[in-house]
């Protein structure tokens, strides 16, 4: 094995990395605001409102990212009235296609996390604090919020791990993140395997990073519970 190859290599596609994470907190995060959204609309008593978004959730979850890129990055330029439009500004640039791609896919996905984690907390603790005054906010502040999240970040640690792998889909756009690069050395050295090794093992280290952060912060949550089984 050529190491001296592999180092050049692993050098050359760290310069991928800050895309990578660039593209992929910024849908996240985007990403996290719609789903809080769409998960109030899906909550809604209203069918008006209710299905419109369940609808949303289930096209974006049932369909392939990869279908989902291609249509927003080709489709919409079909589109002469979106073309007449200062989103075209934005929307023609293959960046903001990725994002906006990734962004609509996570954000359904964590709209039903969300959705999971609500309906996991206890009738009894919601009763408990309403016999105590509390409600509205101060009851979703207190309760429903800090439950909600302990029962839902571990299964948000998963979608954040996919959303870190499903940036690799952006090479298919000409970005040059992390498989872009990869795509681009294996096609001029014809060495696939060290390549996508290499690649492969950045890929592993970024979501062992991403684990390990969640993992700290989930024995932070729930470091009450541990104090008590002591």
């Amino acid at each position: 094995m050529d190491w001296l190859f592999i180092q050049d290599i692993f050098r050359q596609m760290l310069v991928g990395i800050p895309l990578t994470l660039e593209l992929t907190v910024v849908s996240l995060l985007a990403g996290f605001v719609l789903a809080g959204l769409v998960q109030a609309l899906v909550s809604s008593r209203h069918g008006i409102i209710r299905r419109p978004a369940a609808a949303y959730v289930e096209l974006f979850r049932g369909t392939p990212l990869l279908l989902q890129i291609f249509l927003i990055y080709y489709g919409l330029g079909q589109i002469d009235l979106l073309r007449q439009s200062f989103l075209w500004t934005l929307l023609r640039e293959p960046y903001w296609c990725a994002v906006l791609a990734l962004t609509l896919n996570t954000s359904a996905y964590t709209a039903e996390i969300i959705r999971g984690a609500v309906q996991a907390v206890p009738p009894g603790e919601i009763e408990a604090a309403r016999s105590c005054g509390m409600s509205g906010l101060l009851l979703r502040r207190r309760i429903v919020w800090p439950i909600a999240i302990r029962h839902g970040l571990p299964v948000y640690s998963s979608e954040v791990i996919q959303m870190v792998k499903a940036t690799s889909l952006a090479s298919i756009i000409t970005l040059n993140e992390i498989t872009g690069i990869t795509y681009r050395l294996a096609s001029d050295t014809y060495r696939v395997i060290e390549i996508f090794t290499v690649a492969g093992f950045i890929y592993l280290s970024l979501n062992f990073v991403v684990s390990l952060v969640f993992a700290v912060v989930e024995r932070f949550l729930n470091g009450h519970l541990a104090d008590r089984r002591t």
